[in-house]
């Protein structure tokens, strides 16, 4: 038997983990934000010295990359302390951590795609708020970073939920047409995680301490929004206009290429994740099937 501690179980990563495929046998937990807190150290010690966990998912974060410009100290609070809490409370019982990272700890600026050991350059607070949680991770005895990017999903709020929302408001959307990534299902990431816990079993761990977990294939958001209006029933009947980064300004700066290369998820998993052009249909689908969007 296996048992399993979920943080974050109310986002959109968090949820798709909660409701995966797992194995006979796993004892999964997942309370809601109000009963978890990962940012007060005397209520993660209290839950997981109750529940006793095999393995800690970290899918809590603090995600307004925008705002953590302004409010730097709160995003650490979250992305670094926080996960120092569950490292600490983890360390306690035996547990083994993955924790959940992303794009924004590098800057953009290399012309391929980042592998897990190119150098962290974040451009902001939140990227410096995940790197730190990185490394909290990594000070654990057995612990694995999973990096993503541009995660996207039939739970919770993203891209992807709010391109169908503008789409019956708008006769032109603009979207940015510079900047590069890998659009990547919350669900697809969520199998990847029960794959990673089974290697914790027996005292064992992953070969590495990092993984990319992201689509194979890569994107612009403007092409993502494209491919998400011919993915919808109703499509789309105004303009999509491409945009320039300058002409979309925002307060925390983007990475201008977010691509994640995955190769040794695959070399030592043989996990693949679907395309997003595969993946990306099937969110849709639940979306509207829902009336959602």
């Amino acid at each position: 038997m296996t048992r399993v501690l979920i943080t974050g179980a109310g986002g959109q990563l968090g949820q798709e983990v909660k409701r995966a495929k797992w194995p006979a046998g796993t004892v999964v937990a997942a309370p809601a934000s109000g009963e978890l807190d990962i940012t007060d150290p005397a209520i993660v010690r209290r839950l997981v010295d109750e529940f006793v966990p095999d393995v800690i998912v970290n899918a809590a974060a603090y995600t307004a990359v925008d705002r953590a410009e302004d409010d730097e100290a709160s995003a650490m609070t979250v992305n670094r302390d926080g996960v120092q809490n569950l490292v600490d409370a983890a360390h306690r019982v035996g547990a083994a951590l993955i924790h959940v990272s992303t794009d924004y700890v590098f800057d953009g600026s290399k012309s391929g795609w980042y592998v897990e050991d190119d150098p962290l350059a974040p451009l902001g607070g939140y990227g410096r708020s995940k790197a730190a949680g990185e490394a909290a991770a990594l000070s654990a005895g057995r612990s694995v970073v999973l990096r993503t990017a541009w995660v996207y999903g039939a739970l919770g709020s993203n891209f992807v939920t709010t391109m169908l929302r503008l789409a019956p408001e708008r006769e032109e959307i603009g979207v940015v047409d510079d900047q590069f990534g890998c659009p990547t299902a919350a669900a697809d990431i969520a199998s990847v995680i029960v794959t990673v816990v089974s290697a914790f079993k027996d005292g064992a761990a992953p070969p590495e301490r990092i993984y990319h977990v992201c689509s194979p294939d890569d994107a612009t958001w403007h092409e993502f929004a494209v491919a998400i209006f011919d993915a919808s029933i109703h499509g789309f009947d105004g303009t999509c206009k491409k945009l320039t980064t300058p002409e979309y300004p925002t307060k925390a700066k983007r990475p201008a290429n977010s691509r994640l290369d995955s190769s040794r998820l695959a070399r030592d998993f043989g996990l693949v994740l679907p395309s997003w052009r595969e993946s990306l249909p099937l969110v849709v689908a639940e979306l509207q099937e829902r009336g959602d969007v």
